[in-house]
């Protein structure tokens, strides 16, 4: 009889998603207070832009320096994660100490960053040791709840916005440095190390990360990847700008809230679609959807109320939903000794090609419209789905064979 591996302890998946969202809640802590710094030190309204860059700045250099140095294969992903959180978490009382310094606030956000390489891969990397293998609960479904949790908590940051009026802005910075430093304690004292965890690497994974374009398989998820990349935080950073044709204020804020964090549903239903459907059919059907959302702008932005919100949450709930997918894939196809090395270099090229997206849209639209503008995010989905073909079919000649 074919021996069956042991269950998931129930309590793992809960405990990795709350930690996931606290240690992440790093990313958006200085951004939700903003204005009232602004308000109070007399800042532009673009020194917003430059702190921005220098958190993502910090994490692609957090993620490239993990996945050369194979951080979270060649020592216990759990201390990796407790120590990022704490150290971002420092981080974050040492930008609330220094706040009115702008350079030191801007030494502080990058360094944020570098540390938050450490807790969102690396989490990826935990949950693909208890999940990704036979008689786990699905690491489509894992990671769906995962990246939902960090995609809430991203969002997130325009609630806080909307509530800062009656919040002052130090208890936020240090509630929420608190908060992330909570989740590095709970990951670490409420989950153990899973009993058939692959034996950590003594030696840098050079090969291994060569996967990303030699194997065929990890190279189509990640193209996939990338093209989701292209389009996700570009149209985060655009929807207020949508919003704002037609809100303000606190309006604004919170219906921006209510439009990003849908992509939570978009991962966790995703996660619990692909159970049955596939990792790579739940992905490319998202990616299209967010795809046809882009092309919908110049018809959707002008449209009457129910349909213009009906868009945009839908384009709230695509645009997330594909990536816990797409990590799911690669996970499963990369060198099993190399899983989290290979996550966290994926994770640093798609962030770089995010602030080029970025800043070539944001620059764009002083002078185009957003009608005009924003259809050209659908070059990204277009690509990912020319991509993951290969994989698509795999899985529907799997289908075909299941009884």
């Amino acid at each position: 009889m074919k021996a069956t591996a042991p269950t998931v302890p129930r309590h793992i998946l809960p405990v990795l998603v709350l930690a996931q969202f606290a240690g992440t809640s790093l990313w958006f802590a200085v951004n939700a207070v903003m204005p009232d710094l602004q308000r109070e030190l007399g800042w532009p309204a673009t020194a917003v832009g430059p702190l921005t860059s220098a958190l993502q700045l910090g994490f692609i250099v957090g993620t490239l320096v993990f996945a050369l140095l194979a951080i979270a294969d060649r020592f216990a992903p759990r201390r990796v994660f407790l120590f990022c959180a704490l150290a971002g978490a420092a981080c974050t009382v040492g930008a609330w100490a220094t706040v009115t310094h702008y350079e030191a606030l801007l030494a502080w956000r990058f360094f944020t960053g570098v540390f938050l390489a450490g807790i969102y891969p690396v989490g990826m990397k935990i949950a693909a040791q208890w999940y990704n293998r036979p008689g786990g609960s699905g690491l489509g479904a894992a990671l769906g709840l995962l990246i939902g949790a960090l995609v809430l908590g991203s969002a997130s940051a325009h609630a806080l916005r909307a509530l800062s009026g009656s919040l002052p802005w130090p208890t936020l910075m240090l509630g929420v440095a608190a908060l992330a430093a909570a989740g590095g304690l709970l990951l670490f004292f409420g989950t153990s190390d899973p009993p058939h965890a692959h034996a950590r690497v003594t030696t840098l994974q050079w090969q291994a990360l060569g996967t990303l374009w030699t194997d065929t398989r990890v190279r189509a998820s990640v193209l996939g990847y990338f093209g989701h990349m292209w389009e996700l935080y570009t149209m985060w950073v655009m929807v207020p700008l949508v919003l704002a044709t037609r809100l303000q204020g606190a309006e604004l804020s919170w219906a921006a809230f209510w439009v990003l964090s849908a992509g939570a549903l978009g991962c966790a239903g995703g996660g619990w679609v692909a159970l049955r459907w596939g990792s790579a059919r739940v992905a490319c059907t998202q990616l299209g959807l967010s795809g046809l959302c882009c092309l919908a702008t110049p018809f959707a932005i002008g449209a009457p109320t129910p349909v213009f919100y009906g868009w945009l949450v839908l384009w709230g709930i695509t645009v997330s939903g594909d990536s816990p997918q797409f990590s799911t894939l690669t996970a499963r196809n990369a060198p099993p000794q190399a899983v989290g090395s290979v996550l966290t270099l994926t994770n640093s090229l798609g962030f770089a090609l995010s602030i080029v997206s970025i800043l070539l849209f944001v620059s764009l639209s002083q002078t185009v419209s957003l009608g005009a503008l924003l259809p050209w995010l659908a070059l990204g989905p277009a690509l990912g789905l020319w991509a993951m073909r290969g994989l698509v079919r795999e899985e529907l000649r799997t289908a075909s064979r299941t009884p």
